[in-house]
Order: structure tokens, then sequence, then C-alpha cells
């Protein structure tokens, strides 16, 4: 974001942005391991997600360009996917479960929840690297990732899934 802020469309103050990758890199500091040693449970997560989605808004408002939504790519269709798929197996979608792909990937394959985690923000970094490459293509670059991830998504779940539903 404050690449984008430096180097592409000035959209928000650059210290408010500053302000919150430091806060971002004390947090991981001391969460980013195996053992974590400050738990921020969902008043943490909600409150990045909304700092997130202010700064998006406030970039997707400033450029008139909805295809930076782009940036939450990765979660977004995690997300929605998800959804649909606890909808398709006629579940609650209120009630609690570990039906997403990084759930799945850490619980039921094992993976360590540091590697899942720097799986994602390496995938997010590719595709917000790969926008800014092609800017004059946001819509097209928008949707191909979207199908893209839906397809991993998808075969990932085809293929790993049952591992969840036999426990």
């Amino acid at each position: 974001m404050a690449y984008v802020n430096k180097e592409v469309v000035t959209f928000v103050e650059a210290d408010f942005i500053y302000t919150v990758i430091c806060s971002v890199l004390v947090f991981c500091f001391f969460n980013f391991r195996k053992k974590a040693k400050c738990f921020a449970g969902d008043v943490g997560s909600v409150s990045i997600a909304f700092i997130l989605l202010f700064l998006i808004g406030r970039l997707i408002i400033e450029t008139e360009d909805f295809s930076w939504i782009v940036l939450l790519s990765v979660y977004g269709v995690d997300s929605v996917l998800t959804i649909i798929h606890r909808l398709m197996l006629h579940e609650n979608i209120g009630l609690p479960h570990r039906k997403h792909l990084y759930q799945i990937m850490a619980n039921e394959l094992k993976i360590p929840h540091v590697m899942v985690s720097s799986i994602y923000m390496a995938v997010q970094a590719i595709i917000i690297i790969g926008y800014i490459m092609c800017l004059d293509s946001g819509y097209w670059y928008l949707l191909c990732t979207i199908l893209l991830l839906s397809l991993i998504y998808v075969c990932f779940m085809k293929r790993y899934f049952g591992l969840h539903q036999s426990i």
C-alpha cells in the first residue's frame, strides 16, 4: 500500500500507512512464530481488516477503479467460495467451522501455521506485483486472478476436503 501510495497514486497520508506498517511489524514479531507470544483474536483481525478496507476503499474512490479489489483476492476468493461450499453442504453459515482452505492446510494437512501464512502472503504479493505491472488491464487482470484462484480452490477442495469430513 505504501508503494502504491507513493509511486502510483496518492490516496491517503503516508504517515498513516507507515504507522500501520510499524504496528503490524511489531505484532508479527510476537506472532509470526510457531508459538505466538501475543494473541489478538477476533478483535485484532477485525481491526486490521477495517484498516485494510479503509485503505483499499480510499484507493478505489481516488482512482475510480474497482479493480484494486484484487488486493484482497486471495482472502476474498477463499471466503466467498467457502461460503458457497457450506451452502451447498446445507450448513448454517452463521455457525463456526474449519472449512477454509487455509484451515484445511493447517489442521488436516498439518502444514505449520507460519508456512500457511507465508504461502498466502507470497501468493497475494505475487498477485499485487503482477497487478501493478498490468495496471492498464486492471479488470482483465482481476477477472483472470479470480478465475485462477477459484480453479486452485476447487482442485484443492476436491483433493483434500475428504480429510476434513473424516474427522
